[in-house]
């Protein structure tokens, strides 16, 4: 079964009421490739702005940027997978490499807080990658590898039908550096074998694999021609009318 295309705008801290309406309403007014499953991630504050503009005929979904993995409670700042519910929000994206390095979350607690989204009907984009440091010292594959077992240890193979991994090494983000189409291949060619010994051809096969390091209007169409590259989780470019060639990359 062939993988849908995905994919993922992620504003992080930018945007205010009325840049993030722009860019909505030119998602709505755009010719979008019907075969891309497409997701925006607005701050949180915006998140109903975000889901009330996107025309829901385009089939453009919204996102959050992080979520708790406890239900409720005094966790001041939060926000829980059933208050993403019930404002219509689908997905999150978790285990940022800036939510890492910035915020010092774990691959435990990412794991954690993955397992909680799945388990409460909310769709992830869980995000890995490795520092310049750890490529140079030839550790991307174990530390990806390492990441991915802290998330395996808390799913079943049932659950990766609600997961999009996204790979994206550290030193390519918001350094105007990515990495090479051989590169990125490499890995997420890496990723899908893992998933292939851990939990059999029907997970590896099905679960999307996106590149998220500095994709852009210039590079999106070589990276999406790849085998294992299903799509790519954007950053600035998601702030851009560029954005939409992301999209249509596949085509």
């Amino acid at each position: 079964m062939a993988r849908k295309f995905f994919v993922g705008g992620n504003f992080k801290m930018n945007g205010t009421k009325e840049s993030i309406k722009s860019i909505i309403e030119n998602l709505n007014k755009a010719s979008l490739d019907p075969n891309v499953e497409v997701v925006i991630a607005p701050p949180a504050l915006y998140l109903q702005l975000a889901r009330d503009t996107v025309d829901k005929a385009s089939g453009v979904e919204v996102a959050a940027q992080n979520v708790y993995h406890k239900p409720n409670g005094a966790y001041t700042g939060e926000i829980s997978v059933a208050q993403l519910k019930d404002s219509d929000i689908h997905w999150t994206i978790l285990g940022h490499s800036e939510r890492r390095t910035l915020l010092g979350e774990t691959d435990e607690l990412v794991a954690s807080k993955t397992k909680a989204a799945v388990e409460g009907g909310v769709s992830v984009i869980w995000c890995c990658g490795e520092s310049l440091e750890e490529r140079e010292a030839g550790n991307t594959v174990a530390v990806v590898e390492r990441q991915l077992a802290a998330l395996a240890a808390k799913l079943s193979a049932a659950d990766w039908k609600k997961i999009v991994i996204a790979y994206e090494p550290i030193w390519a983000i918001g350094t105007g550096k990515v990495a090479t189409v051989q590169q990125a291949q490499e890995v997420h060619e890496a990723i899908r074998k893992w998933l292939r010994t851990q939990f059999g051809d029907a997970v590896a096969d099905e679960t999307r694999i996106l590149y998220g390091g500095s994709v852009n209007g210039k590079n999106c169409k070589d990276l999406a021609k790849e085998k294992d590259i299903d799509g790519f989780l954007v950053g600035g470019a998601s702030l851009k009318p560029e954005f939409v060639d992301i999209i249509n990359s596949n085509q």
